[in-house]
């Protein structure tokens, strides 16, 4: 798990770097207008952490298998209306979201990282991959605004 954190904390200082170097038309600009722009990519990131920041507490405590409950995507960009949030907001609460997420993830014990997840779609999984997908899930979209 080591490795993941570090990971991590890379993602977010990386990240911060490059969105707080960024003009705001480049944040702004759709690539089509059924796509997201890089602010609204962040805002997704901010929704998946939001969502992924409840599981990993939630495990904790629940029934296990902990059941995943899905969240649609779009949906939640929209109503954030993330398009039109200042970047400075949406930064600064992807810092803090991913911040609280460490914090988390730090506490994990062998024990804790073993607890079982049920993914919903027949899949049986634990806490440990979850985190890690979690992970790889935000440098492949850090990865779509660094384009």
């Amino acid at each position: 798990m080591t490795e993941t954190i570090h990971r991590l904390e890379h993602l977010l200082e990386s990240g911060s770097d490059y969105i707080s170097n960024s003009a705001e038309s480049e944040l702004n600009k759709k690539p089509s207008p059924e796509k997201w722009s890089k602010k609204e990519i962040l805002g997704h990131l901010i929704d998946s952490g939001i969502n992924n920041l409840q599981r990993f507490t939630e495990i904790q405590f629940e029934n296990k298998p902990y059941s995943i409950r899905k969240y649609d995507q779009n949906e939640l960009v929209i109503a954030n209306n993330y398009k039109n949030a200042e970047t400075k907001e949406v930064l600064a609460f992807w810092l803090s979201v991913n911040n609280r997420i460490l914090n988390v993830i730090k506490q994990q014990t062998e024990k804790t990282l073993n607890y079982k997840i049920d993914l919903n779609n027949g899949t049986l999984t634990d806490l440990r991959f979850l985190i890690t997908d979690y992970v790889d899930h935000m440098e492949h979209h850090l990865n779509q605004i660094k384009k």
